[in-house]
C-alpha cells in the first residue's frame, strides 16, 4: 500500500473542523488514486500467463513460439514494473536489464536493476543502455522483448548521438528543465540527441517482436514522447528540435555538439528518427497499462462514496504552476458561492502535469508552488482545501510529493512571519510548507503518472 506518511498531522493541521475535514477527505482520495497506479497491482491485473499464452490487454502471445524473453527498460516505476513481471514470467525471463533511479529498493533474480541519475543523465544511464541496446541487437526474429517504459525513462536512458557528450547533454537537460518548458518540447530535442530514443531501440531490435507496457507519465498517452519514445515511431523532426531551443532561447548557449548533430540531421546529413512507414514498427505492439485519467477517475469514485458531488475537470492539465493554482482556487470560490459547476459539498479533481518558470533562487516543486498560488485566493474560506502531489512521490528537486492549504493557511504563516508572495517569487515553496508544516510525504512511490490537484469544498 502507497500511503501518505504524514496524513494524521496534516489533517490536524486543520485549524477549523470543517477544515479538518476537508483535508482527511482530499488527503485519502489521493491515496486511493496513487493505489490505482502502482505498477505492481496493475501489472498483476492486466498481465496474466495462462498455460504458455501471455494475455495483455487485446493481444495474445503464445511463448512457446519465441526462441528468447527478453525485458529492457527504464524508468522512475520500472522497478516495481520488473518486480510484479517478474513475478508473472518467472524463469520464462531468458534475461534482462531495466535502468531505475538510484535508491531504489526493488529486488528481481532474472532482471538486473542498474540504478542511474534522474531527472539530469549520467554515465552509469549510458553504460545501462548501451547494455539494453546490445541485448536487443542480438535478438532474432522468434525471440520477443518486454519493454517497460515509464515516466523518467528519458533522463535514465541516456545514449548521446554522435559526438554529443553525457556532459552535453546533461547541460541541455539542465536548460530545458529551467525554461518552463513543456515535457512534449524537452523530449522532442532528447529525441534527436540519442541513438536510442525516437523509435531508435525497435529499429534496432528488428527483427524481434516488441511488447511495450507503459505507465503514462505524459499529459493525453501520446506514446513518442513517453521516455521520449524508444520503441515507437517519431512524429518530431530535426528541425522541430531546433525550433524548441530557439524558441526557449537556448540555441546559442547549447553545446555545440549538438548544434553540429541537429543541423547536420536538418540538412540530410545524419539519419531522421524511424517514422511510422517504417517496417520495424509492424512487430511492436503498445499497451498503456496505466495513466493519469485512471489515477484521477479512482480519486473521483473515493470521493463520490464519501457522498460529495464530484467532477473530474481534466486529465490534461497543462500550464505555468502558479496560474493553475489561482485557477483551481478561483473554482472553489466559484462553488462556494454559486454551486457551479457542482453544488457543495464538492470535490474536483484535475489531473496532468504543470510546469514552473524558475526564476528565484528557492526550492520547491510544481505541485507545491500551485498550492501555494491557491492559498492566497482561498483565504478565509472555511471548508475549502486544495491538494496537489506529484503521483511518484517527489515533486521537483524535494523529498515531498506535495502540499495542501486551506483558508487558514495565510493566516497561519503571518503568525510565523511568512510572507507567501515572496516566498512564491522566489520559487521557495518547500520552504514556506516546511515551516507550516504542510507539506505531504508518501517518499518515492515507485509509479509515475503526472500529478493529481485536488479541491474540496464543504
Amino acid at each position: 500500500m502507497i500511503t501518505i506518511k504524514n496524513k494524521e498531522k496534516l489533517v490536524k493541521n486543520g485549524e477549523t473542523q470543517l477544515n479538518q475535514k476537508a483535508r482527511e477527505l482530499a488527503l485519502k482520495s489521493l491515496e486511493f488514486a496513487l493505489n490505482a497506479v502502482d505498477p505492481k497491482q496493475i501489472i498483476k491485473s492486466k498481465v496474466l500467463l495462462k498455460s504458455s499464452i501471455l494475455h495483455v490487454d487485446k493481444y495474445r502471445f503464445n511463448l512457446k513460439k519465441f526462441k528468447n524473453v527478453y525485458v529492457v527498460g527504464g524508468g522512475k516505476a520500472s522497478g516495481s514494473m520488473a518486480e510484479a513481471l517478474e513475478q508473472v514470467l518467472g524463469r520464462l525471463i531468458k534475461r534482462g536489464f531495466v535502468n531505475v533511479p538510484y535508491g531504489s529498493k526493488h529486488k528481481t533474480d532474472l532482471i538486473k536493476l542498474h540504478e542511474a541519475s534522474h531527472p539530469i543523465p549520467d554515465d552509469s544511464g549510458v553504460k545501462g543502455t548501451r547494455q539494453m541496446l546490445e541485448m536487443a541487437e542480438i535478438a532474432e526474429k522468434d525471440d520477443l522483448i518486454i519493454c517497460l517504459i515509464s515516466g523518467g525513462g528519458s533522463s535514465l536512458m541516456p545514449l548521446p548521438r554522435g559526438e554529443i557528450t553525457i556532459n552535453d547533454k546533461r547541460e541541455i537537460t539542465d536548460a530545458l528543465l529551467k525554461c518552463g518548458a513543456t515535457i512534449n518540447a524537452i523530449n522532442t530535442v532528447r529525441k534527436h540527441i540519442s541513438d536510442f530514443k525516437g523509435g531508435w531501440l525497435a529499429k534496432k531490435a528488428y527483427p524481434a517482436t516488441i511488447l511495450n507496457l507503459i505507465l503514462s507519465d505524459v499529459v493525453g498517452d501520446p506514446l513518442d514522447f513517453i521516455a521520449s519514445g524508444p520503441t515507437v515511431p517519431d512524429s518530431t523532426t530535426f528541425s522541430d528540435a531546433i525550433k524548441v531551443l530557439k524558441k526557449y532561447g537556448l540555441w546559442e548557449r547549447a553545446p555545440a555538439s549538438i548544434r553540429k548533430v541537429l543541423l547536420e540531421g536538418e540538412g540530410g546529413k545524419i539519419p531522421e528518427t524511424p517514422k511510422a512507414n517504417d517496417e520495424a514498427f509492424k512487430k511492436v505492439f503498445n499497451v498503456v497499462i496505466g495513466n493519469n485519467r485512471l489515477a484521477s477517475q479512482t480519486a473521483q469514485n473515493c470521493l463520490k462514496s464519501e457522498g460529495l458531488n464530484t467532477l473530474l475537470l481534466t486529465a490534461t492539465l497543462e500550464g505555468e504552476a502558479r496560474h493553475v493554482g489561482t485557477m483551481l482556487a478561483s473554482i472553489a470560490h466559484e462553488v462556494s458561492i454559486s454551486g457551479n459547476p457542482i453544488p457543495k459539498p464538492a470535490g474536483i479533481i484535475a489531473g496532468g502535469e504543470t510546469t514552473v518558470t524558475i526564476t528565484g533562487k528557492g526550492k520547491g516543486g510544481r505541485n507545491q508552488e500551485i498550492a501555494l498560488a491557491a492559498a492566497l485566493k482561498i483565504n478565509g474560506m472555511d471548508g475549502a482545501v486544495l491538494a496537489s502531489i506529484s503521483t511518484d512521490g517527489i515533486d521537483g528537486p524535494t523529498d515531498a510529493a506535495g502540499a495542501i492549504v486551506d483558508g487558514k493557511t495565510l493566516e497561519k504563516a503571518a503568525r510565523k512571519g511568512l510572507t507567501p508572495e515572496e516566498y512564491l517569487a522566489e520559487n521557495n515553496s518547500y520552504s514556506f510548507f516546511s515551516k507550516l508544516e504542510d507539506l505531504i510525504f508518501t517518499g518515492p512511490t515507485g509509479t509515475n503518472v503526472n500529478d493529481i490537484s485536488m479541491i474540496i469544498v464543504l
